[in-house]
């Protein structure tokens, strides 16, 4: 049995152990002062969600901080740390955008080009009058937000595009759509000639650093992958038409942030993926309030709480709305890019300031609202970088 001294310093290591715990997921200035603004906004938002566990990573001036909460899975009670995979959904879907503007900076295609050149069984069809442009904007004449129940697989989502109807011409309206991102990835794929799963893992992600982000998760890092959380059962996506291109990608919240910090700064990038980040962030069509990038949605900096929330509202994802083209002159104020992404199991959400390089991740493993997450991170930026 210990005697009282050993178990005072039992007691004494314990406390070190606990007081030091909040300093363990980040580094750089200010620790604490961000820890709490961070605690601030998301202890209160898992609590009133039900969120099992979160990893939030933050970039300020280059410097990167995660912290993380609560635990990977309910049923094992794993705490989550820097190691977490989560689903991030539709946040997937900006790496299918930057490797087509990739494939364009290499002489592989161009925006201009319709999917047809690259997909014989499309040529000709209505779907053939819209641009991978179009496509990569969802402005390609109204495709829908899913893919019917029945369509199941990749060639089953190429039948259901030869035969399907605009219901407006390219560019005109904005429809926020999985088929549509889906059949760029497809094309870009066909023009670089190689399978999308090697294009993404094999050359995309090692440019940007992010070792621990895979389409497919290998065998060594199943333990670190998180399970989602839906009507009190863990959960984990299942494949689909065009999963890899929409919403495939499982990440860290440390990896995702490397990302985002290319697109903060992607001066030190080769210089094609540097033009394709440059590509994706070009204003391309003005829609209801904001800015429909190549991928990346965009508002003018500094915005009120309530207009980022009626950017990402339901019925800028559910209904379609007119499209304009936008000026490409704003390029370089100030403006925000945003995008959030789920799963059956999981919820993520992506912001960040390039002039102000500061930039947000945010992954949950429970699907919580989407004006939650916004709200939270709005919490965040507005203490990080005051209007």
């Amino acid at each position: 049995m210990a005697n009282p001294y050993q178990r005072s310093c039992v007691r004494l290591l314990a406390a070190l152990v606990v007081a030091l715990l909040p300093l363990a997921s980040g580094a750089g200035e200010g620790p604490g002062k961000l820890r709490a603004i961070v605690d601030g906004a998301i202890r209160p938002l898992m609590a009133r969600n039900g969120i099992p566990g979160m990893a939030v990573a933050l970039t300020v001036d280059g410097q990167v901080q995660v912290f993380n909460y609560g635990v990977s899975s309910i049923r094992q009670q794993t705490p989550v740390t820097d190691a977490t995979l989560f689903e991030i959904g539709s946040v997937s879907k900006m790496f299918t955008t930057t490797l087509a503007a990739y494939a364009q900076a290499m002489g592989k295609l161009s925006l201009d080009d319709s999917p047809g050149r690259y997909l014989p069984a499309l040529r000709d069809r209505p779907i053939d009058r819209a641009s991978l442009l179009h496509l990569g904007t969802y402005t390609a004449g109204g495709l829908p937000l899913q893919f019917p129940d029945g369509v199941q697989d990749d060639a089953a989502a190429i039948s259901y595009l030869h035969e399907w109807v605009p219901d407006a011409p390219p560019g005109m309206v904005r429809s926020y759509s999985n088929p549509s991102i889906g059949l760029l990835g497809a094309a870009t794929a066909a023009a670089m000639q190689e399978r999308f799963a090697t294009l993404i893992e094999g050359v995309l992600l090692p440019k940007f650093g992010m070792h621990e982000t895979f389409l497919h998760v290998p065998d060594r890092a199943m333990a670190d992958y998180a399970w989602g959380t839906r009507e009190g059962k863990e959960v984990r996506v299942h494949p689909g038409a065009f999963d890899e291109q929409t919403y495939g990608i499982k990440t860290t919240a440390r990896d995702l942030i490397r990302f985002v910090q290319a697109n903060i700064d992607p001066a030190a990038l080769e210089p094609a993926l540097r033009d394709a980040i440059l590509a994706t962030q070009v204003p391309r069509f003005r829609v209801a309030g904001f800015v429909q990038g190549f991928g990346w949605e965009q508002y003018p900096y500094p915005l009120s709480r309530a207009s980022l929330l009626e950017g990402n509202s339901e019925g800028i994802i559910y209904e379609p709305n007119p499209a304009q083209v936008a000026d490409p002159a704003s390029t370089g104020k100030s403006r925000l890019f945003d995008k959030t992404g789920s799963t059956g199991g999981f919820g993520a959400y992506v912001v960040f300031l390039p002039l102000q390089r500061i930039g947000i991740v945010m992954l949950a493993n429970r699907s919580l609202p989407i004006p939650e997450r916004v709200d939270a991170a709005y919490t965040i930026l507005e203490q990080l970088a005051p209007r």
